[in-house]
């Protein structure tokens, strides 16, 4: 097995879906195929349940799944402190699902106007670590969203979007133009995997204002949430400025805190790219007060 396999197959069972991760991988279609073949081919045991409508992980690849995230995370620490012992000015940067893409490309080119010479590096996280590698060390920076264990971390409001309920377009409930957590009451609501930050697993999960928790499958990124809704039924919430999938719609939840995106730093962190692309955030999104870090 090599990294490049390992990535491939981890894209393929997070989108659950060949023609998606490919667009993610920005490869086509079957360059991806083979190698994941070859890569059941090399460990003699079938990864993935092939259907016309996407893929589904075996026993065997459920496995590796959780193995290769492992590896994969090592291999970019590594990496990461590879290029800080050579002194190359980097800055790597966590997001969380479309978080980079809400943030804007207006925050890219103002990055790039302050500091055209460093080499920016990107770590997409999937729901189980809304600090995206930041807590872990695995990145300098993060584009995420709270709730979260904030412990030893600073974050600053970029944006607070509001939630709704996201729904099967045939569901009575989408006629209406709000709705409050109550309504959804005894429907199946998604969970999230074991271990993820209690507040922010509150939070998606409608545990927060309801008190209770999600008997749903198990998801681990807005597709698999999407599809949890489209397949099953399940409740899933999204922020409404996302646009979500055909088949589904997504109505307001009168009662829902809204989504906060923020950029988050290690508090004791005072390496001054962070300081400064912090800041360059704060200025292009005035939502509150920039703290004071001197």
């Amino acid at each position: 097995m090599d990294l490049r396999s390992l990535r491939y197959f981890v894209a393929v069972a997070e989108e659950r879906h060949f023609g998606r991760a490919a667009v993610r991988l920005h490869m086509t279609q079957p360059p991806l195929s083979r190698a994941v073949k070859q890569l059941e081919t090399e460990l003699g045991a079938p990864l993935l349940r092939r259907s016309a409508t996407g893929v589904a992980l075996t026993a065997a690849g459920s496995a590796l799944y959780d193995e290769a995230r492992t590896l994969l995370a090592a291999a970019e620490q590594a990496r990461a402190r590879v290029t800080a012992a050579a002194g190359a000015a980097t800055l790597t940067i966590g997001t969380l699902a479309d978080s980079a893409e809400q943030a804007g490309h207006r925050l890219v080119a103002a990055f790039r106007r302050r500091h055209p010479d460093v080499r920016v590096g990107i770590r997409e996280a999937d729901f189980a670590d809304p600090t995206t590698g930041l807590r872990a060390g695995l990145v300098d920076v993060a584009l995420t969203r709270t709730p979260f264990d904030d412990t030893g971390i600073s974050t600053h409001v970029l944006r607070a979007d509001p939630v709704g309920a996201v729904l099967r377009t045939e569901d009575p409930l989408v006629r209406h133009t709000a709705l409050r957590l109550s309504d959804l009451a005894g429907r199946p609501w998604f969970r999230l995997p074991e271990g993820t930050d209690p507040l922010w697993a509150a939070y998606w999960t409608g545990a927060t204002s309801t008190g209770e928790p999600g008997d749903g499958p198990v998801v681990r990124t807005a597709q698999e949430c999407q599809q949890a809704v489209l397949w099953n039924g399940t409740v899933g919430l999204m922020p409404l400025a996302h646009t979500p999938p055909d088949g589904l719609t997504v109505v307001p939840l009168a009662d829902m805190p809204p989504s906060r995106l923020v950029v988050a730093w290690k508090t004791d962190d005072t390496d001054p790219l962070v300081r400064s692309f912090v800041r360059i955030a704060a200025a292009l999104y005035r939502s509150e007060p920039w703290p004071d870090t001197r």
